[in-house]
Parts: C-alpha cells; sequence; structure tokens
C-alpha cells in the first residue's frame, strides 16, 4: 500500500512525497479509514510505529481553512518535548497549505503564549496544564473545536493530569470527534472513554506490552550504582557499536552523579536532559543528539514516551524503571522504522522483580549476560544505597546476652515442639525468579 491510495489533497501529497515516504505504516493503514469517517476511535501501538502520521494525515485531508482565529484541531501531548515534535510534524507537513500551527507548554513566560493565542490558530498542540492554564484565563477557546487528539493518554495519568484533561473535555462541544492514543490499556483510560467518547472503534496493532521484535534484549546482574558505573565505561570504551546511546535512570539526583563521572572518561560526549533543566537547554542537548555531535544522552522517563530520535543504537536501562510497562516505552526508543536495536539492563537484587514483572508483560525472558571479569566491581555505595543497608540493619533482631534473668526469660519464652507440621522456611541462596515470575503471572490476572 503507498500513501496515493489516501487520496490526499495535491498539497499534502507533495509534503509526504518531499519528506520520502511511500508507504504507510500498519497503524497509519488501519487508523486512517477510522479518522476519517468522522468515528471517536482509541488506538493501542506498540511505540514508534508512526502514531503521529496515523492521525495528522487523516485530519490534514479533512481540514478546510476558516477565518476563525479558536482552533479547530486540538492535540494533547504529556510533555514539552513532545509539543515542540509534533508541531514540527504539523509544518512539515502543512508546507503547502495554509495553517496556523502553536505548540504551548508550561516552563515559558505565558503572556508570549497569550499574545500568539491572541494573533490566531488552527492547530493547537499543548500539554494539558498549560492548554487550561489558558482556558481558565479565557484566553483560549474551543468554539470553533472539531477534533481533539489525546496522545500517550497512560502517560498523561501517570503524570497526574486526568483533572485538567477531564476539565478540558467538559469544556468542549460534544459535537466533535475524539482520537485517543495510548501504548497501554488501564481501567482509567476505560473510565474515560466511558464517560467523554462516544462509541469509539478500537484500533489495535499489537498486545499491550508486546515487545519489538527486531530489538535485542539482555540483562547484567550488577550489585551497585558505582560497578554500573564501572561497566557502563566498559561497554562505551571497548564496543565500538555504542554509537547513539540513551541511557535511563529513575531520577534527575542519580542522571547528575552518572553524567559527572561519565564525563571523567568521555568529556563532552553525552548530554544531560531531565526536568531541571530548561526547556532551551534539553532542546540544545535534544538536536545535538539528533545531528551526531553528542554520542549519547543520559535522561530520566521524560525521554521515554512519543519522542522520535532516529538511529539510536543502544538504550541501557542503568536503573530499572519504577513500572514495567515503562521499560516498554524505553526500550522502544531503539529498533525504529524497520532498523534493529540493542536494549542492555543493568539489574541490582532489589530490581529483579521489576525484570520478571516486565518479562510476564512481554511474555518472554531478558537474557542474562555473564559480567565481564576485567570490570572491577566496587564496594563503594552511595547515599541512597547506605541508606537500604542501614534500615537493613536496623531490621535484624539483636541477640540475647546478659545474666541469668535474661537467659530465664529466653527459656520461658522458648516454643515447644507438639509434633504439628514444620513451618520452617527452606533458605535460597539466589533469587528464585521462577517463583517471581509466577507471582507476577498470577498479579497481572488480578
Amino acid at each position: 500500500m503507498s500513501f496515493e491510495q489516501f487520496k490526499l489533497p495535491k498539497a499534502l501529497q507533495k509534503a509526504v512525497d518531499e519528506l520520502g515516504f511511500e508507504n504507510p505504516t500498519p497503524i497509519q493503514q488501519r487508523a486512517f479509514p477510522v479518522i476519517s469517517s468522522g468515528r471517536d476511535m482509541m488506538g493501542i501501538a506498540q511505540t514508534g510505529t508512526g502514531k503521529t502520521f496515523a492521525y495528522l494525515l487523516p485530519l490534514l485531508k479533512q481540514y478546510s481553512f476558516t477565518p476563525t482565529h479558536t482552533p479547530k484541531i486540538v492535540i494533547l501531548v504529556p510533555t514539552r518535548e513532545l509539543v515542540v515534535q509534533v508541531v514540527e510534524e504539523v509544518e512539515k507537513l502543512t508546507k503547502y497549505m495554509s495553517v496556523r500551527t502553536l505548540g504551548i507548554y508550561g516552563g515559558v513566560n505565558i503572556n508570549t503564549q497569550k499574545t500568539s493565542v491572541y494573533q490566531g490558530i488552527d492547530i493547537l498542540v499543548g500539554t494539558p496544564g498549560r492548554v487550561m492554564d489558558l482556558a481558565l484565563d479565557n484566553v483560549l477557546r474551543f468554539d470553533e473545536t472539531k477534533k481533539l487528539v489525546i496522545d500517550e493518554f497512560d502517560e498523561m495519568l501517570n503524570l497526574g493530569f486526568r483533572p485538567q484533561i477531564t476539565s478540558i473535555l467538559a469544556m468542549m462541544s460534544q459535537k466533535r470527534q475524539n482520537i485517543l492514543f495510548s501504548a497501554t490499556m488501564t481501567d482509567d483510560v476505560d473510565d474515560v472513554l466511558n464517560d467523554y467518547f462516544d462509541f469509539p472503534e478500537e484500533v489495535t496493532l499489537a498486545a499491550s506490552g508486546t515487545p519489538l521484535e527486531k530489538i535485542e534484549q539482555s540483562a547484567y546482574a550488577v550489585p551497585n550504582f558505582n560497578t554500573k558505573v564501572n561497566l557502563l565505561k566498559e561497554l562505551l570504551r571497548t564496543d565500538d557499536s555504542f554509537e547513539r546511546v540513551l541511557v535511563f535512570v529513575n531520577n534527575k539526583k542519580i542522571a547528575d552523579m552518572l553524567h559527572e563521572k561519565i564525563e571523567e572518561d568521555f568529556p563532552e560526549q553525552f548530554g544531560l536532559i531531565h526536568s531541571n533543566k530548561s526547556q532551551n537547554y534539553r532542546l540544545h542537548s535534544m538536536a545535538d543528539f539528533q545531528s551526531g555531535q553528542l554520542r549519547g544522552l543520559i535522561t530520566t522517563d521524560v525521554m521515554a514516551r512519543g519522542l522520535d530520535i532516529s538511529d539510536i543504537t543502544h538504550v541501557i536501562n542503568f536503573e530499572m524503571p519504577e513500572l514495567p510497562e515503562q521499560y516498554m516505552h524505553r526500550i522502544g526508543r531503539t529498533g525504529r522504522a524497520d532498523k534493529s536495536g540493542t536494549a542492555i539492563s543493568f539489574v541490582t537484587p532489589r530490581e529483579e522483580d521489576i525484570r520478571v514483572e516486565a518479562e510476564v508483560l512481554m511474555n518472554r525472558e531478558i537474557p542474562s549476560v555473564d559480567f565481564p571479569p576485567n570490570v572491577e566491581v566496587s564496594t563503594l555505595l552511595i547515599g541512597p544505597e547506605k541508606e537500604k543497608e542501614k534500615v537493613k540493619f536496623l531490621l535484624k533482631k539483636p541477640k540475647l546476652t546478659g545474666g541469668a534473668s535474661t537467659h530465664e526469660k529466653s527459656a520461658k519464652n522458648k516454643k515447644v515442639n507438639l509434633g504439628g507440621p514444620s513451618k520452617t522456611k527452606k533458605k535460597t541462596g539466589s533469587v528464585n525468579r521462577g517463583l517471581l515470575r509466577a507471582q507476577a503471572a498470577k498479579k497481572k490476572k488480578k
């Protein structure tokens, strides 16, 4: 199938041709007729499958210019970076069309955005928080909005945007088409669909949590942060295939610490992105990474959803994510556009449960790789690891020592064996991953 079969307007088809796209992806093929029909749609697809064009192409095919200044199409996305990316995609496709596009998000001067809104909009792309702010100030109105797109909906719910989304839905006219994309299907997603959507048609490309087949996954068992640093440096030093690398951690503090360590051996080769960095700094780092000026980026999960950076060779889970679904979104940054990719996870004993839950979600194991013998195993612990050791120590029961009274009390409290069944637990020297997988699978069924 080619894009010509969509019978796009000449201006839109010319833009698609100039972008070099010839064949639509499966989600684009399946979503196009549903969205074109005007029906509400719920789409579930793997990350990296072309979801943005899946809704932009049919919406732009139906678009017709009107002299009003309020948006006809509203697209809600969870992060500032994704706003910028979607705006760029709209501008590429509308190169030969008369369309005014505006992206809005928090963290920048709201008065500048108010001025832009007053100048008139046809397509608005924004984060729920900033869209809600402008709507409450009566700057942004939805009188002419006929199409609403909510992308990465499950991630919006994870970020706590449900009140803003439901408020925005309530402000809009009921005579509109709703299009929602989510990587996973949850009860919260179902609730919003039931309350605000009109018999949505479901378009599912693959089962929720199914891994991309072209991503080679593996895991190293690593005891602590500093040993993980040593392992990462060794991989970067000895393997030239690590050309474009995304390294994921769980919080800003660890991201800063890791970046400082990596800079020691690989100066100015890695950028750093998290929510404490300014918008300009983050966009500049992403641009440098995209252009090849940086070998890699160290980031929190702000980069795990929706962002389309081409040709990422490796995704490193320096820390396992807090949710197994997030593991899927992270590794989906590689293996895109019919290219292969590699995902490597560094797993401490306390992260083993998440690894197992991710395996259950994907219905496949993440193969273990032998730890390189030449990498130093550090005994030096960082702050969070020390706190966990301290708690572990405090939970240990002290041994009874002292005089006769103590021994008398000890003897008094001894349990008498009356011949009943034994309740003694068997000791295990290592993590029973088979048992963990069974428990995680049982939990998933519930």
